[in-house]
């Protein structure tokens, strides 16, 4: 059995394509992700966070796409995927917060109106909690309480119960070559 490039000649071809399309995919989340870091004031490690996940995903497709091109044998690899969603469904619904933490996390990096350095109180009956924003992480928030305890909150949590910000953390003003000298102030 040789190997002729004309036989695979348009697979290669599509693959190329497939995976430049991807990887400008890629690019434009990405300048997306930060141009709205950006804009809202985030920090840069939870940027990082996102892009990530946007990371994973696009590989996810592009794992997907190359099987679909490459035309593998759907009977063979359906038994393997089966067995791995099998696995899979079983641990999400075992962990399911994982999931939800997850999830909650992506939804309060582009909504949440709390920043890391608010003061905040979380509004529980069972176990209130105040303190200040210490970092926001994939599945948890953690506070730094009066007391000098740091207490990790879940992502998840923190969307279902009242949150009240006690005090907002001042934020820094950016200085550019563009910045009209009126809003410039002068710290020495």
């Amino acid at each position: 059995m040789d190997f002729e490039f004309q036989d695979y000649q348009i697979r290669l071809i599509e693959s190329g394509i497939f995976l430049i399309v991807l990887f400008l995919i890629r690019q434009l989340l990405r300048k997306t992700v930060s141009d709205f870091t950006k804009k809202i004031n985030r920090l840069e490690h939870r940027t990082a966070l996102v892009i990530k996940h946007v990371n994973i995903a696009v590989f996810s497709l592009a794992l997907l796409g190359l099987v679909l091109i490459w035309g593998v044998n759907f009977q063979n690899i359906g038994w393997i995927f089966s067995s791995i969603f099998a696995v899979i469904g079983v641990a999400f619904f075992a962990q399911w917060s994982i999931l939800s933490n997850i999830t909650s996390g992506l939804i309060m990096f582009f909504t949440f109106p709390y920043r890391i350095g608010d003061h905040i109180r979380i509004h529980d009956k069972d176990i209130p909690c105040e303190g200040i924003i210490e970092d926001i992480k994939t599945f948890h928030v953690i506070l730094l309480t009066a007391d000098n305890e740091l207490v990790t909150y879940p992502n998840s949590m923190m969307l279902q119960k009242g949150v009240s910000i006690l005090k907002r953390k001042e934020t820094e003003t950016i200085i550019s070559e563009q910045t009209p000298d009126s809003e410039v102030q002068d710290l020495s």
